[in-house]
């Protein structure tokens, strides 16, 4: 048995012995198997042709969908400059006004500069920008990233709409083609180009921002005579100067144009919420200022309305405030001829929701003498639907 457990014992020494040989010897062998792929390696990386090749992938490797688009879209941005006449009158002028004689006294002319930014739609010289920027201009000049300039006539223009149709004498533009706005995702990339604070006269080239889509459907109410409706928000940079100048898609498609912003107390730049008006809109203006320099909206309704306060909610027992109640029905009037009756409480027009009275007055400028619009009403506890001609008073 002593003889057993000497001999068990030499052979585990033994063992452990050659354990020991064998893993200095793999290691060794490791080690410089290792040292030799890292002088390998560092040895390749240092050749000047791989470090060439490494810095070209690396430099191509900036170029990105939404860099390509921007040089795809980047010619038909143009810079906008116009002269206004505006009519200033002195404190003085309200007692003379009556007096042809001593009235041209107080009131003067002066011919006032703006700036803003616009759009190429067309090879052969149509251009879109904001009635705010070139509506009421005397003179517009375009400036186009070439260099070359050119003096645009006011086609037409929408005040209600805030947008204007501008046309150059020129041929083989490059353009933007229209996408659509309708199906837009929220957080998807967009691009907002134009000229902030007159920056495209320095080097004839528009002021690129990136960001998102942030919201869509936004119903801004009334502002200066103007309706914004179901506008675009975003998150890409706008500021003044901007206004009239494309918001497009990664894919390079004009799906609205920039407009608005709004801004912090006491400031006037950007915050991060602009507004665009979306290309839908857009195309059909568009459309009615190549026919007819104008949109006719000479229609009545023979409405008259009032919002659904707390009281007139908790009357009807509705769930919420929204919508209008109607409060009178004009005779022979195209709400009469719909089947509109007192009492009834107006919830949609169309795809648009009706929050208030201002809501509803704004959705009808979206539309023009002759269209009929589908109305969703609430009439004893129960939704119906109507349709309403626009007819001319």
């Amino acid at each position: 048995m002593k003889q057993i457990k000497i001999a068990f014992l030499s052979s585990a020494i033994t063992v452990l012995i050659l354990s020991v040989v064998f893993a200095v010897f793999y290691y060794n062998e490791g080690f410089a198997e290792s040292n030799e792929n890292i002088y390998n390696q560092a040895e390749h990386v240092s050749t000047p042709t791989e470090r060439a090749s490494i810095t070209d992938s690396i430099y191509k490797g900036r170029e990105t969908i939404i860099t390509e688009t921007i040089k795809n879209v980047n010619p038909a941005v143009i810079g906008i400059n116009v002269v206004e006449i505006r009519e200033y009158r002195s404190p003085w002028y309200n007692f003379f006004r009556d007096d042809p004689y001593f009235r041209d006294y107080f009131r003067r002319q002066q011919r006032v500069q703006g700036l803003g930014s616009g759009v190429i739609i067309s090879p052969d010289g149509y251009i879109i920008t904001n009635d705010h920027v070139a509506g009421n201009a005397v003179e517009v000049i375009v400036t186009m990233t070439d260099g070359m300039q050119y003096k645009a006539e006011v086609v037409g223009t929408d005040m209600v709409s805030d947008i204007c149709l501008l046309k150059i004498d020129a041929k083989d533009l490059p353009y933007i083609k229209f996408g659509r706005s309708d199906d837009l995702l929220i957080g998807e990339w967009v691009i907002a180009l134009g000229n902030p604070f007159g920056l495209f006269d320095i080097n004839d080239q528009p002021t690129v921002t990136v960001g998102v889509i942030s919201s869509t459907g936004m119903n801004l109410g009334q502002v200066n005579n103007r309706y914004y409706v179901n506008m675009i928000q975003t998150d890409a940079a706008i500021n003044g100067g901007n206004s009239g100048g494309p918001l497009v898609n990664s894919l390079g498609e004009l799906i609205g144009m920039n407009t608005l912003i709004f801004t912090a107390d006491g400031s006037r730049g950007n915050v991060g919420v602009g507004f665009a008006i979306p290309i839908e809109k857009i195309e059909k203006i568009v459309a009615e200022l190549k026919k007819h320099g104008k949109v006719d909206r000479e229609f009545w309704t023979g409405l008259r309305i009032q919002a659904v306060d707390s009281g007139i909610a908790k009357y009807y027992n509705l769930p919420n405030t929204r919508g209008v109640i109607v409060t009178h029905v004009a005779q022979n009037s195209p709400a009469e001829k719909a089947d509109l009756k007192v009492g009834d409480i107006i919830l949609r027009v169309g795809k648009y929701k009706i929050n208030d009275d201002n809501t509803l007055i704004g959705v009808l400028q979206e539309f023009k003498t002759g269209d009929s619009l589908t109305l969703t009403i609430l009439r004893e506890n129960k939704q119906l639907s109507k349709t309403m001609k626009l007819e001319k008073k």
